[in-house]
């Protein structure tokens, strides 16, 4: 019986030499696959009280949708700044070489909400820390994080320390 690790394709060197690429596109290509990742990634869930399901652009919507569909549950979108049409709240975090922000609508979350944020994968955990920011400047409560993939070697569980973060492959390395 294959597992999501098996559909995830890794590509020596890319971008730069001695990086190993993990690439989430091979599960997404294959039917098996993709239903796999839902399934497994719903099993994480399990037993979690919560009330929206928050994902992060561009891939957290891909995994997050199908979950929120399957748990008759609301989804909520974290985007690029400029990408929201109505009022939003931002928040700045750093990259590598500089800064990027992110939104979600001022509505998305009510006060008192217990929310799981998803994305496809945990490196540095700026992202997703930023987004957990803006849950709780809505007043809502982050109970879970979940993601498809996470690459340890990149300590992102120490940016999101405090929070239940979860993840169904797990690769030692970058």
């Amino acid at each position: 019986m294959k597992t999501v690790k098996d559909y995830i394709r890794t590509i020596p060197d890319f971008p730069e030499p001695g990086i190993m690429f993990r690439d989430v596109t091979s599960v997404l290509q294959d039917a098996d696959g993709l239903q796999l990742a839902i399934d497994e990634l719903q099993k994480k869930l399990e037993g979690v009280d919560f009330d929206v399901l928050v994902g992060a652009e561009s891939r957290g919507f891909i995994f997050g949708m199908p979950l929120a569909y399957n748990l008759h549950k609301p989804f909520a979108l974290v985007r690029k700044a400029g990408k929201l049409p109505c009022q939003v709240i931002r928040q700045e975090y750093a990259l590598e070489y500089g800064t990027a922000t992110i939104e979600m609508h001022t509505d998305a979350i009510k006060p008192g909400q217990r929310v799981v944020i998803i994305d496809d994968l945990i490196a540095t955990g700026g992202t997703v820390k930023a987004a957990t920011q803006l849950v709780e400047q809505l007043g809502g409560e982050v109970v879970k994080i979940l993601f498809l993939l996470e690459l340890k070697g990149l300590n992102g569980r120490e940016t999101l320390a405090g929070y239940d973060v979860d993840a169904v492959v797990s690769y030692d390395g970058k």
